[in-house]
C-alpha cells in the first residue's frame, strides 16, 4: 500500500478531522483514508431502469403518456445491416 504525507495542513482542518473521527469510532488516520476514498469513488452505478423512469418524472409523463407512446411506437422487425 502507498504512504501518503500530507504537509501544511491547517490547524482547523486537522482538529475538525480528528473530531469527525471520534465521531465515528475512528482514528484519525483511518478517518483521512475514509474521506480520500469517499472523494474519489464513483457514485454508486446508474441502472439504466432507474435513470429512465425519473427522466420520465421529471418530464411529468403519466401511465397514460406511456401507453399513447407504446401505441404509436412502430413495430416493424428492423432489417440487419447489409455490409457489401
Amino acid at each position: 500500500m502507498a504512504t501518503l504525507t500530507i504537509r501544511n495542513l491547517p490547524d482547523e482542518v486537522h482538529r475538525a478531522l480528528r473530531l469527525r473521527a471520534a465521531q465515528m469510532g475512528r482514528s484519525t488516520e483511518a478517518e483521512v483514508r475514509f474521506v480520500l476514498e469517499a472523494s474519489v469513488r464513483p457514485p454508486r452505478r446508474v441502472q439504466l431502469g432507474s435513470a429512465l423512469a425519473e427522466l420520465g418524472q421529471r418530464a411529468g409523463l403519466t401511465d397514460d403518456d406511456v401507453v399513447a407512446l407504446e401505441a404509436a411506437r412502430d413495430k416493424t422487425p428492423a432489417q440487419p445491416a447489409r455490409l457489401e
